[in-house]
């Protein structure tokens, strides 16, 4: 009997942590993957009764076929690892959804995009790293992986939806390489500055800062802005390739948003073909290349919005034609 009476009170006990468990807040500071960090948002949510995932990191807007994300971390508006996972859940909602042709990226701060990578995670990580420098690994040994930030800007050059850094202010080191990683960037004119200055702090840009530089600009002209850590001006940006449009900065968020509504007012299969042939086929050999552009054409001139839009063109037809997606 005490045996049983025993075992009862353990299965309450248990139970009574199960509950106390599913009502505590999610701690979503000590999560360590993706996964874990949506299985808190998810938890949170159903807590809070909510059928929308919540974020801390951002909002999202809608208007038509272009989708608005607007970054939010004050007081600091840096980029951290929390928010690149909220970023990474809030794509999976926009890759499921294809009539999403465009998403821009913005920040709710007034003169900052994003201020840079939230450096005292990198302060932490370099203190680790510092600790084990007596008995380090050899590299060979050490586990080998793209981090979390590469893999998030890769994501953004291989979805189907054109991505906008509709930079509104300044932005630095990882906030710059995640604009460098969108499709277009679109950046406010006046006290804004961006670049990647991260050989200051004795380091070097380590979310493909060196790599996209050398890509757009050369190895000349990367080696140069990254050893100076040299941070430029919209017209200094503007002049050297780095950013599409300069827009006034009391019209800024309209203007982003006219450029984000043109683009996705064209065929969504072009789009996508486009952006694939152009972002995957410049890592290609030319030949390769010109063997994939044809694939992304074929594929364009086998769908139904080709077809019937020529057609229409050739009719006369003076009407935009409405675009399908297939």
């Amino acid at each position: 009997m005490t045996h049983m009476c025993g075992a009862a009170n353990k299965e309450r006990s248990s139970e009574n942590n199960r509950i106390r468990d599913a009502s505590r807040k999610p701690d979503l500071g000590r999560v360590s993957t993706p996964a874990d960090y949506r299985l808190c948002l998810s938890r949170q949510a159903q807590q809070e009764g909510s059928t929308t995932m919540p974020y801390r990191f951002l909002r999202t807007e809608r208007r038509d076929n272009v989708v608005t994300c607007v970054l939010s971390n004050p007081p600091r508006h840096t980029l951290t690892s929390e928010g690149v996972s909220e970023i990474n859940l809030m794509l999976d909602e926009i890759e499921e959804d294809q009539s999403v042709r465009a998403l821009v990226f913005t920040s709710d701060a007034e003169d900052v995009f994003i201020a840079h990578y939230e450096v005292t995670e990198l302060a932490s990580r370099a203190g680790e790293i510092s600790k084990n420098r007596t008995n380090p690994k050899p590299l060979e040994s050490q586990p080998r992986g793209l981090s979390a930030m590469h893999k998030l800007c890769l994501r953004l050059e291989s979805m189907a939806a054109i991505t906008i850094a509709a930079i509104n202010g300044s932005t630095t080191g990882g906030g710059f390489e995640l604009s460098l990683a969108c499709d277009f960037r679109l950046l406010a004119s006046g006290r804004s500055r961006v670049g990647l200055p991260e050989t200051s702090i004795g380091i070097i840009p380590g979310a493909g800062g060196t790599q996209r530089y050398a890509r757009l600009l050369g190895t000349a002209k990367a080696l140069d802005l990254i050893m100076h850590a040299k941070l430029l001006t919209p017209e200094q940006a503007l002049e050297i390739g780095l950013v599409h449009r300069v827009f006034p900065r009391d019209t800024f968020h309209e203007a982003a948003k006219a450029f984000a509504e043109d683009i996705a007012s064209r065929s969504p299969v072009a789009l996508s073909a486009a952006k694939h042939a152009i972002q995957i086929g410049s890592r290609m050999a030319l030949e390769d290349a010109l063997l994939l552009e044809q694939e992304c054409f074929e594929k364009t001139m086998r769908s139904n919005d080709a077809a019937a839009a020529m057609e229409a063109y050739l009719g006369g037809s003076k009407t935009p034609y409405n675009w399908q997606g297939h």
